[in-house]
């Protein structure tokens, strides 16, 4: 068993070696790290700002879709466990939603206008 193992890490480094000397790019050009524009010389910078605080929403809201997701099933498997049990655990995951929402509330990571 442990040839085997030794046996596939050597063989996966040497994969991971091999792929990492070969696949480097060493022609550095100006015209192919430049944006493409129909063949004319770019006229403003490629490089637009991106507005941190979009984006710190953008990744608030996806994790409040992932607790929705995750608070859905909790209401069909009430049937399927004990009410002790199914309690505890939903108090303890709300619980901890809204202790995660109040510490966004309080950093200031809710606040849409600054």
């Amino acid at each position: 068993m442990l040839l085997i193992s030794t046996f596939t890490l050597l063989i996966s480094s040497i994969i991971m070696i091999l792929t990492s000397t070969l696949a480097k790019k060493t022609i550095s050009d100006r015209e192919k790290n430049s944006p493409y524009e129909c063949g004319f010389d770019p006229s403003s910078s490629s490089r637009l700002p991106f507005s941190l605080r979009f984006f710190l929403i953008a990744v608030i809201f996806l994790i409040f879709d992932v607790e929705i997701t995750l608070l859905l099933p909790i209401t069909s498997t009430i049937n399927l466990s004990n009410v002790y049990s199914w309690l505890s655990v939903t108090v303890f995951f709300l619980l901890g939603l809204l202790l995660g929402l109040y510490y966004e509330w309080y950093q200031g990571a809710l606040e849409w206008s600054k």
